[in-house]
């Protein structure tokens, strides 16, 4: 089974490019959705980051308070370390144990990883797809998406690795610039192109 890394940049539309792999079939997890459950209330991940970040970014229901929690770290590079120390690890074992529950004929599966290439995890994948757009569309679709304004979303972009280098780096690119019809038909040439990949893989396993 190939291992599949997608990646983008904030508003590159990565989510929706994952919501049509699953759609197609293709076994996808969310690196995102992994990091949320290991700070879940009650979890060790939570105590770690009372512990580094203090009471004020925990809710009185015991909840993480996101929104204050990524208001320190993007503005502190050491801040934004110490939280991806806590977190990293445990979402890397929830992506390996994804790829292990798989069954043995699965051609491919896609862990969707927005950091991957900050993080320098892209050489843990048989191949990464990056989902790109141009900056000023990052720009726009966030500001519309999330009411934030420009400078707060440059900043966000600011921690991540550009995105014309993500695309110089990709194996398979995805241009969401276009409709989304257009998006849809290059994710069904990516899973394509992977799915004849992958079958000389197959035929040697078997």
């Amino acid at each position: 089974m190939l291992r599949i890394g997608l990646t983008g940049g904030i508003g590159t539309g990565k989510s929706h490019v994952a919501r049509r792999l699953a759609a197609a079939g293709v076994p996808v997890v969310d690196a995102d959705r992994l990091a949320r459950d290991v700070v879940g209330p009650g979890t060790a991940g939570l105590e770690a980051i009372r512990r580094r970040f203090g009471p004020a970014v925990i809710a009185q229901d015991g909840s993480l308070l996101r929104k204050d929690l990524a208001a320190v770290v993007f503005a502190d590079a050491e801040a934004r370390r110490d939280l991806e120390a806590i977190i990293h690890p445990a979402v890397r074992a929830g992506i390996e144990a994804f790829f292990v529950s798989q069954p043995i004929d699965t051609p491919f599966a896609v862990a969707d990883i927005p950091l991957l290439y900050e993080t320098g995890r892209q050489h843990e994948f048989d191949a990464v797809v990056v989902a790109a757009c141009p900056p000023e569309m990052q720009i726009a679709r966030v500001m519309s998406r999330d009411g934030a304004s420009e400078a707060e979303v440059r900043e966000r972009m600011a921690v991540q690795l550009p995105i014309e280098e993500k695309v110089r780096r990709a194996d398979y690119v995805i241009d969401t610039s276009g409709s989304l019809d257009d998006t849809d038909a290059a994710v069904s040439r990516v899973v394509e192109r992977l799915r004849q990949r992958a079958r000389p893989v197959a035929g040697e396993s078997a």
